[in-house]
């Protein structure tokens, strides 16, 4: 096992927590005025299959379970089912949404993934920083509207909602932190 602080927990990531496997299913970091910050996130755990809803202090640390990863190419999906392809033995493998979780909205087809395996059984998958995501739905550009107007959603090609400068349009290409699910920049 390896601590680290609470507030690097990523989806997809899984932690040793209360004695049980936990994959993380999605994270937020809170920092609520005057008061300490905090990283509200939901897991799923590994052995029961239950899913928690669970707020850790941002100072609090957090044991990550060590797996084996294995780097895998997504491939596509069919309904529920999420294929991968392992890069040296280009054998296929399937997962599905539930043990996926949020991770799904950042798949596309080819993107190169670490899925974590213990004990020999795919449990999670680890994703890059950011991923390059194209618009596929948002409000109209607004004239001289500047950076520094308010935010609109976009709804990206994977089915992610995201909040976006004014500037950006459909079809354009964005930079999205997997982390959070926040806009980064756009991509030319």
């Amino acid at each position: 096992m390896s601590s680290i602080k609470a507030t690097l927990l990523r989806p997809g990531m899984v932690i040793q927590h209360e004695g049980d496997l936990y994959s993380v299913f999605s994270t937020e970091h809170r920092t609520p005025g005057n008061k300490r910050g905090s990283m509200q996130t939901r897991m799923k755990n590994l052995r029961t299959g239950s899913i928690i809803d669970y707020r850790f202090r941002a100072e609090e640390f957090v044991d990550r379970a060590i797996l084996d990863e294995i780097e895998f190419e997504y491939l596509y999906n069919e309904g529920d089912e999420y294929y991968f392809m392992n890069t040296e033995t280009y054998e296929q493998m399937h997962m599905n949404k539930e043990e996926l979780g949020e991770t799904v909205y950042y798949l596309v087809p080819n993107t190169v993934v670490k899925i974590e395996f213990h004990n020999e059984k795919a449990i999670g998958v680890d994703l890059p920083d950011t991923m390059d995501l194209k618009v596929v739905q948002t409000e109209p550009t607004l004239q001289k509207a500047t950076a520094s107007a308010v935010m609109k959603p976009a709804t990206l090609e994977t089915g992610l909602v995201v909040n976006v400068p004014p500037f950006v349009n459909e079809g354009d290409r964005i930079r999205v932190d997997t982390s959070e699910a926040r806009y980064v920049q756009r991509v030319e």
